[in-house]
Order: C-alpha cells, then structure tokens, then sequence
C-alpha cells in the first residue's frame, strides 16, 4: 500500500505537460496559425512562441488558470462572465472553446447574448489537444 501511495504523490509533482493529453511538437507546429493574434512572453520577457501579436491575449501559463487573466489585456464581456462562472482553462474547456468559441461562452455562462471575440476555430479535437499539450508545455515548472 505505502509503493502505491508513494506512486501516486510522485506522479502529482510531475510537471503539467505529463497529463497533457496532445502531441507537443503538432502543437508547436499548429500554433503558427494561432501567432496572428496571439504571442507566448514569460514574465522576464522572452517570447516562447508567436511573435509581437497583441489582437488575443499572451497565452504564458493560460493552461490550468481562469479565463480572462491576462492583467492588463481588454477581454469581451463574453469571457469575461466565462470568468467570473469559474471558467478554467483546463483541457476540456480549451478544446470546446476552440471548436466554437461564442458557442462555447453561450453554453458556459448560460446567457445566449454573449459573443466571443475570437473568430478563429479548431474544428478538429485532436489538433486542439495538441495546441493544449503545446501551451502546457511552456508553463513553468511547479
């Protein structure tokens, strides 16, 4: 009993990207398209993927924290209700989102007025897991 126990609190401070369940290098691959408007900048500055793309939100740690948390970045009021309902972007919700995201922000927060200013989709659930693991896997290390 104690073997399992100690297995599993091991595998609890393994790094996020463990539990991710695409495929890292398809997403770094796919995160070409979502660059337009979106950039990866760690807190001392360095870009980690993208470019200087300010249209959507620094994607730095957005896997596993609250919509709309980007300090400083002017969110629609549909993720920003999203927000305050407890939308967490964990895999799940990152995958829906990109599928459909004003559809997904109506279903999520109840109110079928919303609207989500991306318009970008990923109609493919795969490649949405891989964007996922992609962006875990720039988190920092806990």
């Amino acid at each position: 009993m104690y073997r399992v126990m100690t297995l599993f609190a091991a595998a609890a401070l393994l790094p996020a990207a463990a539990f991710a369940e695409g495929d890292v290098e398809k997403g770094k691959a796919l995160f070409n398209k979502c660059q337009t408007c979106h950039v990866v900048v760690n807190p001392a500055g360095e870009t980690l993927a993208g470019k200087s793309a300010k249209t959507g939100p620094n994607l730095y740690n957005v896997a596993g924290q609250a919509a709309g948390g980007v300090e400083g970045f002017k969110y629609g009021n549909g993720i920003m209700l999203a927000r305050e309902k407890g939308l967490v972007w964990d895999e799940a919700n990152f995958v829906a989102y990109l599928a459909n995201p004003t559809g997904f922000l109506k279903d999520f927060t109840g109110d079928k007025s919303v609207r989500g200013n991306m318009s970008f989709q990923v109609k493919k659930e795969d490649e949405a897991k891989d964007l996922h693991a992609f962006l875990v896997s720039l988190n920092p290390a806990e």
